[in-house]
């Protein structure tokens, strides 16, 4: 039996939202504890990843629009 995709509700979409603040900012907790170093590396680790995270959202809204991005960064 194949499993029914599960449907993005508003409901599923701010929950998951949720969790993605909470783990980021458990994540940010921690980093805070590092030393001035680390938590440069660590801050920088993050930004990327939530740029890559950002940009791919972008590309994929557009996408599903219709929007050539093939012309954008990255």
């Amino acid at each position: 039996m194949i499993p029914e995709p599960i449907e993005e509700t508003p409901a599923t979409t701010a929950s998951a939202g949720a969790d993605d603040a909470s783990a980021l900012l458990s994540r940010l907790r921690v980093i805070e504890d590092q030393p001035l170093e680390s938590r440069a590396a660590a801050f920088a680790q993050i930004h990327d990843q939530l740029q890559v995270t950002l940009e791919g959202s972008v590309r994929e809204r557009n996408r599903d629009r219709g929007v050539d991005t093939s012309n954008t960064h990255g």
